[in-house]
């Protein structure tokens, strides 16, 4: 199975290291990081959980679960986590699936055959509260992860669903927004974006970012 951005991530109850869990029942309203991970006991694993328990106030701000995957079981993870506390000093506040029979690798499409026939990659979806795929990220397995780039995609997709505005390359919250091309109606863009804007380009109309 192939997700596309805009599908509707799919739905499983699956173990974890709390326990059965029912994905979107457990999503409730949230959004969701879910990021999978090739096994228990690697080290870029390891710091990447750890980082993602460090940002856990990062992502209370922003109304954003996070949950990891690997194949590997339940006792497993509970073991693993044992380490990533110890070793790069937090607490793991968030659910590892345990995701023995790669059910939910293949629903998610995981399992990239060409890097490991086994074990999962690092892919890593952002999910909306309406349960829609928002960002699909795909690193190889020697590469950890950048989470500043997750809250920053966060950040810019919660702030473009509740205004009219594109946010440019290596935007940060704060800095300036585009008016989208689809708004034309000057009289609108008065309306929409009382701060005004300076246009170096007819296409390319730059705006102060709304209050959020």
């Amino acid at each position: 199975m192939t997700l596309r951005l805009g599908d509707i991530a799919p739905d499983f109850e699956q173990d974890s290291s709390i326990g059965k869990l029912n994905f979107h029942a457990w999503a409730g309203d949230s959004w969701v990081v879910l990021f999978s991970h090739p096994a228990d006991f690697t080290p870029v694993c390891t710091t990447e959980l750890g980082l993602t328990a460090k940002l856990k106030p990062e992502f209370d701000q922003r109304n954003v679960k996070a949950i990891a995957l690997s194949v590997d079981g339940a006792e497993s993870h509970l073991q693993w986590i044992k380490d990533i506390e110890d070793t790069q000093k937090t607490i793991v506040g968030f659910p590892i699936i345990a995701d023995a029979d790669k059910k939910v690798a293949a629903l998610y499409d995981m399992i990239h055959p060409n890097q490991s026939e086994t074990v999962t990659v690092r892919s890593l979806f952002i999910i909306d509260p309406k349960k829609k795929v928002r960002l699909i990220i795909t690193y190889p397995l020697t590469t950890g992860r950048n989470f500043d780039e997750v809250l920053r995609v966060i950040d810019a997709l919660q702030l473009t669903d509740g205004y009219s505005v594109a946010t440019p390359g290596n935007w940060r919250d704060g800095d300036d927004v585009i008016i989208p091309l689809s708004i034309k109606d000057e009289d609108v863009i008065k309306q929409k974006y009382p701060k005004g804007y300076t246009a170096p380009r007819p296409y390319l109309r730059i705006t102060p970012q709304p209050n959020k």
